[in-house]
This record gives structure tokens, sequence and C-alpha cells, in this order.
């Protein structure tokens, strides 16, 4: 497993599994036979998604960081064959170790949110059915509104937090809310985004005039770039459009690199404007930027 080297930090893309979604429900008003074009499903209408994390090692202080950390392991079969979850292809812990890392090493995990898909790996049951922590040495980074939303969810995003998920955040003792546009050190801050979730928070890495900033749910996949094309699981759509306008100004002006959380074939892209419209420029791997 190979990493890029951004300033003073050590990136390497941790994939954590796969499963599908309902097309339909990713894509919101856009009528399939417009993003079946780009991504297909299959006969349930479902499409490949990736839970694609980041480990950060930072050279400066010894941080070893990892942001989200997948959907984990703690679904009833029934579950698991809604959404198709696929182990075989990639697991938490066996990317972890491919990266010669242990779960005790991760001094801190950063949550973009806390839906299901990006923090279930933070637990586990053993084999009494007991929760039981898989980074017992790690803090927990949740913005300050976010962690408000996730306890008090309404109707609509409350299938989508499940208590066995963020309890043992809650319960460990090292849960470390912060504001927005919050500074983990030199290089790393992050980006509030509140449209699809109330305080969702992009990280941001920079360095060696490159920009890095991990697009969770703002832009899950390369189908997400134009402007119109948001999720269904949006609680809001509209406050999605001006962010996503925004920051896609941004990052096409300055050549930010994307990195994809849910993107099963393009890892990290970068985007441009043509025509008063955004659309994907560039589709590599982490390793490859340069």
């Amino acid at each position: 497993m190979s990493s890029l080297t951004l300033g003073n930090f050590e990136l390497t893309a941790i994939e954590t599994g796969r499963f599908m979604l309902d097309g339909g429900a990713m894509f919101g008003v856009v009528p399939k036979t417009l993003w079946s074009r780009y991504i297909s499903a299959d006969e349930k209408n479902r499409i490949p998604m990736a839970m694609r994390c980041l480990l950060i090692r930072s050279k400066a202080t010894g941080r070893l960081y990892l942001v989200d950390n997948g959907s984990g392991h703690k679904f009833p079969p029934k579950m698991e064959k809604i959404y198709s979850l696929d182990y075989d292809h990639s697991d938490l812990i066996s990317s972890l170790e491919k990266a010669e890392v242990a779960p005790g090493d991760i001094t801190d995990m950063v949550f973009s949110h806390l839906h299901f898909d990006h923090c279930g790996g933070t637990s586990v049951y053993d084999k009494n059915e007991n929760l039981k922590e898989v980074f017992p040495n790690a803090a927990y980074h949740v913005n300050r509104r976010h962690w408000a939303t996730a306890n008090n969810p309404n109707a609509r995003e409350k299938a989508s937090f499940f208590p066995e998920n963020i309890q043992p955040i809650a319960d460990s003792g090292r849960l470390n809310l912060v504001n927005d546009h919050h500074t983990f050190e030199e290089g790393f801050t992050t980006l509030p985004m509140s449209g699809h979730t109330e305080g969702q928070q992009l990280p941001v890495l920079s360095g060696e005039s490159k920009t890095i900033v991990f697009a969770a749910d703002l832009i899950p996949t390369h189908a997400h770039v134009p402007l119109p094309w948001v999720m269904g699981y949006d609680m809001t759509p509209v406050q999605t459009l001006s962010e996503k306008e925004a920051f896609l100004e941004k990052a096409a002006n300055n050549g930010w690199y994307l990195f994809l959380e849910h993107d099963a074939h393009h890892e990290v892209i970068t985007v441009k404007k043509l025509n008063s419209k955004f659309e994907m420029d560039r589709s590599i791997k982490l390793t490859d930027i340069s």
C-alpha cells in the first residue's frame, strides 16, 4: 500500500468495504436516464458505493488521524442483504494492517458526520453481544452542531443514525466537540457543509501549494459534480446547491484535489468550469498527485 506525502502529512486511502444504495435516492430529482450514463444500477436499482476513508500521519505532531471508518460489522443479516455489504472487497482492519497500523495506534478519529456508513466501524459486538470500541486510544472529533443533530434527529434523518454507533462515542470519555472551521494543526482544517446534514465537516489538507479535500457527502461520487445533481438524502437540498456552487468555484479556480469517499471507481478527482457548468476534469489515484 503506497502513500502520498503532502507537506507535513503522509496520506493513505483506507478501503473499508463496498455497499449498494438506491440510485434514485442518490440522485434525487435527476432522472435515471441521465445518471445511469455515469453509474450503472443493478436489477434492484442500486448503485455500487465505496466506503473510502483517509489515514493521515502528521510528521509535525506525531498524530495519527483517521477520517471516517465505514459501516462496521454490526448489521443483522437482513440489513446486510438490503445494502449488499461486501467486506470481501476490503475491510477496515485489514486495510489498516496493510498500512502497518493497528487500531490502537489511531490517536484521532475525525468524523465528517455520523451517518451509519461513516462511523459504524467505531465499535463491534464481542462474543457476549456487548459493544466494544475498536479505537481505544482515539479522541473522537465531531462538529458540535452535528452532534446535537445526531442525538436528536428529525423523523426523516433518524434512520441514518444508529444508537449502537453513536452511544460508544458518547460513553468513551474522549469525545471532542469542535466548532466550524476547526484547525487540528497547521495545514489541517475543516469546512462546514450543512445541506446534507447539519454540521457535516470536510477535512482540508494543504501543503506544497496543493490542497486535498475529503469531499464526504457533499460530492459523494464523480457523478455528483453537476450543481443540480443532489442526493435525495440531503436534508436541505437548496442549501446543498449553494454550498456546492461556492465550493466547486474554489475547487476549480485553485486546482483542489477532491478525495471521494463513496465513488467505487474514482478515488480522487479535479473539477473544471466549462460554459458556466462544473464537471470532472481528471480522475486519479491519491498516490498519483504530483
